[in-house]
């Protein structure tokens, strides 16, 4: 009878032993989705758009959901630089700064932002830099990438690799990226696997058309560290990424095209992107940490181009959809897989009046982008002007009537359907200037650890939880 307890208790041990040295052995894959300025009034407007109101985008189907504080150290509306810090590093630091300690200013003592100064990071008894997702994943030996559809130096992949007082560095960022190189960030180790988006300027000295003072050529220097590299669309599609070690891809001087205008024969889209670096870092059978920012959403939102914007949101939930696919191709029941999606701020999008339901935009039907129309009738709904409105409009914007809205020709569907109309704000500011907002925003998590993301949380709760979902 001892004898069988003995070796039942043995063979437990050895069992969990195994359990425990599986675990060990496990891939552990983190895909990290930000929307860029993603409101869930965006959310919203851009389900309607591209599914009608009772549709669903994949966002919304994510098992797991949460509501996300944003303000930075420093402002109750942050900007994109420390939100996404906050994410990546799980401290909060002050607007402008990117992946630096909460004492870090984005000014010198005169109020003089620090742009591009000798130092790659910032001025010495400035801050000093606080470590990212990506810097653990990889110290772990994961394997790396970041894709975006802005430049790659731009604020939300730049606090993925790089460490500045001010986000407009950008020359410096993009030194912190190259391997061995000057400036370089040598947390990365033997350097970041994967790298897609726009801003190839950065890379490149004044003489070949860039914006580098230095006269470095950044991707010269890349491909002597072993990278390949694609600059058009004809060799992102060359380029296997099964076989591909390291590659680079910038198809865009500055950012990339909205989706809206995108040529496909010129440019590969967010969901291409995100596929081809899914498949290049899945080679390491220890896991992966890939960053993939829908970064266009923000830029057009702050033009008050909402057409625009809600086709760069339904672009990126086509990236979620397309990930997942590839994804479960190796871990079909994502077990050793966490998706996560989110946004780092909100803008001042709202949805006016009380539209009757008006399904998906088509060509022939403008859909939530049109006018409110009353749910009983066809008519317009009038102002107090006696004038019709849009939908969607801002709380600040540069579309808006200055003098009395009667004097001005009445809004009809054509006009405010077309590509480039601004909508209407009650705030009037300077073109390209309207403003984030401060309003929570929602995350959606789906596969290993996703459960622990639930009710109301800050941003740099997140850290934590994908840090202790993935085990780093």
């Amino acid at each position: 009878m001892k004898r069988l307890l003995i070796a039942g208790l043995l063979a437990s041990a050895f069992s969990m032993v195994n359990v425990a040295q599986a675990a060990a052995l496990s891939p552990k894959n983190v895909i990290f989705f930000l929307g860029d300025g993603m409101g869930m009034t965006t959310m919203t407007a851009a389900r309607i758009y591209a599914v009608g109101e009772d549709g669903d985008l994949t966002m919304d189907t994510l098992p797991e959901s949460a509501f996300i504080k944003t303000y930075s150290n420093d402002a109750q509306v942050t900007d994109s630089a420390p939100s996404m810090a906050a994410y990546m590093t799980g401290v909060k630091m002050n607007n402008e700064v990117i992946s630096m300690s909460p004492d870090t200013q984005a000014a010198d003592a005169k109020g003089n932002a620090y742009l591009n100064g000798t130092d790659a990071t910032c001025p010495v008894g400035n801050g000093r830099p606080v470590s990212t997702l990506l810097e653990i994943a990889k110290a772990a030996g994961l394997a790396t990438g970041v894709v975006t559809t802005t430049r790659v130096t731009h604020a939300t992949p730049a606090t993925t690799y790089s460490h500045v007082c001010h986000r407009d560095a950008e020359n410096d960022i993009a030194a912190q990226f190259v391997p061995a190189g000057k400036g370089y960030n040598v947390a990365l180790a033997d350097g970041v696997d994967i790298l897609m988006g726009g801003g190839r300027q950065f890379f490149l000295p004044v003489a070949a058309k860039g914006k580098r003072t230095d006269g470095r050529d950044l991707l010269a220097e890349l491909k002597a560290a072993g990278y390949s590299y694609a600059g058009s669309r004809a060799e992102f599609d060359a380029l296997d990424a099964t076989k591909t070690a390291k590659f680079v891809g910038l198809f865009t001087a500055s950012h990339m095209s909205y989706d809206l205008d995108r040529d496909a024969a010129k440019e590969p889209s967010l969901a291409e992107m995100t596929v081809k670096a899914i498949q290049g870092l899945k080679k390491n059978e220890k896991g992966m940490f890939l960053m993939v920012e829908g970064g266009r959403i923000d830029h057009a939102l702050h033009e008050t181009t909402a057409k625009k914007a809600l086709q760069d949101t339904v672009a990126f939930d086509d990236a979620i959809k397309a990930a997942l696919a590839e994804v479960k191709k190796t871990d079909p029941e994502l077990k050793n897989t966490l998706i996560v999606v989110t946004a780092d701020h909100d803008h001042t999008l709202v949805l006016n009046g009380y539209a009757k339901r008006t399904g998906k935009s088509t060509p022939t039907n403008p859909g939530v982008l049109g006018l409110v129309k009353d749910v009983v009738g066809t008519k317009a709904t009038l102002d107090a002007d006696g004038m019709p409105y849009t939908i969607i409009g801002f709380g600040n914007g540069e579309n808006r009537a200055q003098g009395d809205r009667k004097t001005f020709a009445a809004l009809d569907d054509g006009a405010v359907f077309a590509n480039t109309y601004h909508q209407e704000a009650a705030i009037r500011v300077a073109a390209g200037s309207e403003t984030h907002g401060g309003t929570n925003v929602f995350l959606g998590a789906i596969g290993k650890g996703s459960d622990q993301f639930f009710g109301v949380m800050d941003n740099t709760k997140v850290f934590k939880l994908i840090r202790d979902a993935a085990g780093l």
